[in-house]
């Protein structure tokens, strides 16, 4: 019977984990930046893991360093936090994903509207 309960427990664990697995999206986009100065020279490529309703980003602008945000989105799928930039600055991240796709916009030093597509 001990051995019954064991293997319906490791079962069970093992459906778990595969179908969180199965639940990890990435999305991924490229965006040009908008705003003052050279924003419209810069451009930045973000990437956004998303499990369950935990949405991990990473974004970099060509020849910077790569910044990372993490937020909890809601039911409809949008979601805001900041990120720490360079020079102990922030960037305002807000964003919605969708099954389809989605966008995240990082707006700070300049505007950087992205349109995501889900990765396959």
């Amino acid at each position: 019977m001990r051995n019954l309960i064991r293997l319906s427990v490791l079962a069970a664990l093992a459906v778990a984990a595969s179908q969180a697995q199965a639940q990890t999206s990435v999305y991924e986009g490229t965006s040009i930046g908008s705003g003052s100065g050279k924003c419209s020279t810069y451009q930045m490529s973000v990437q956004v893991t998303v499990t369950g309703d935990e949405v991990k980003g990473l974004f970099q602008q060509a020849g910077r360093p790569q910044r990372h945000f993490e937020a909890t989105r809601d039911a409809l799928g949008t979601f805001k936090t900041e990120a720490v930039v360079g020079g102990g600055g922030t960037m305002a991240v807000t964003g919605t994903l969708r099954p389809d796709g989605g966008a995240v916009l990082l707006n700070g030093y300049c505007r950087f509207d992205t349109r995501l597509a889900r990765r396959q």
